[in-house]
């Protein structure tokens, strides 16, 4: 196939800020989840974070843009469709993918988009929690017209992101993605996201899922709340109908991969975590890139799970190349 993995998700330039408890609190942000703020709400909290924190980092993201990073960086052939706008924030998200090995229709069409690329600021506290305010921009209007169906038609994967549930049209989308998918023979995968998107969208992951996908990612917090049981076991067995092998990720615990051959726990490498934000994508990409490249679970669980425990050592949710390769040559 042209691609192991083809993702279809948001795109935003992620702005990272190291914050306090009390400026969260000040501004009425709830910590440690993702909120959809509008564009004026979005410059008073940029101009606050900057005046007060100054800026971090700033990086091509997206849930799934940082997992198909991942994917090219340790050396799989990717493809991401999205979304951005003719303005500068458009042109660095363009470059950046580009640079870090991403193939993209971005080139061909960014040109004839007018209005504003999206933008996420994600705010690290010194426990290492990540919360998020995002307003979407012309990512929310990410549609059919940017899907390149041509390229999903060559991939291994057809890898989805939950935030995409959040807009009538970009869910869309990902419901003809997935229609195309399952003609041309390709395996779907996807990522609850955050634990808001099942909570208040459920009705749209419902339809997301449908019948089930091939790959299912998510946390401890986010299967619980698809399947309202809280226990691991019976969450578990609630799960396993929607997809043929579900990823559970569980933080300093490792994971847990389920699917029709058994059950593999993967152990947890030791981190000192500094910044949480895109532990969880690091570990979706590192999961898929294994498994497209012919390792089973527990080897492509042990090479995620090494990933996962660099990214979170580290701000921002990008490990260089060089890091990535190191992690392949260990595991």
């Amino acid at each position: 196939m042209k691609y192991d993995v083809y993702g279809i998700g948001n795109a935003l330039v992620d702005k990272e800020f190291e914050v306090t408890e009390e400026f969260l609190a000040a501004h009425g942000i709830q910590k440690g989840m993702m909120t959809l703020i509008d564009e004026p709400t979005q410059q008073r909290l940029l101009s606050g974070l900057i005046e007060t924190f100054g800026l971090k980092k700033r990086a091509s993201g997206g849930s799934a843009a940082n997992s198909i990073v991942a994917v090219s960086q340790f050396g799989g052939k990717t493809f991401y469709a999205c979304k951005v706008a003719n303005d500068e924030s458009g042109e660095f998200y363009m470059h950046d993918l580009h640079a870090a090995g991403v193939k993209t229709g971005l080139d061909q069409v960014r040109s004839n988009a007018d209005g504003v690329t999206g933008k996420c600021m994600v705010m690290v506290t010194p426990d290492a929690e990540r919360t998020m305010n995002t307003f979407l921009g012309i990512t929310a209007d990410f549609s059919e017209a940017e899907l390149h169906l041509d390229e999903l038609k060559q991939a291994q994967y057809l890898y989805i992101e939950g935030y995409l549930v959040t807009s009538d049209i970009s869910r869309a989308a990902a419901l003809k993605a997935r229609e195309v998918a399952a003609t041309h023979g390709v395996k779907t995968a996807m990522t609850f996201s955050d634990p808001a998107m099942v909570r208040f969208f459920r009705n749209g992951i419902d339809e997301m899922l449908g019948s089930g996908v091939d790959m299912l990612f998510c946390n401890h917090e986010e299967m619980s709340v698809f399947t309202g049981k809280e226990d691991m076991e019976e969450a578990l067995a609630a799960i396993r109908p929607f997809a043929n092998k579900v990823v559970v990720t569980l933080g300093s615990k490792g994971a847990l991969v389920v699917d029709d051959s058994g059950r593999t726990e993967i152990a947890a490498y030791p981190a000192e975590a500094i910044d949480t934000n895109g532990a969880g994508d690091m570990f979706a990409g590192a999961f898929l890139y294994g498994i497209t490249q012919g390792m089973d679970n527990a080897q492509a669980g042990k090479l995620a799970s090494m990933a996962a425990s660099r990214i979170v050592s580290i701000f921002g949710a990008r490990l260089s190349k060089d890091t990535h390769q190191e992690v392949l040559a260990a595991i």
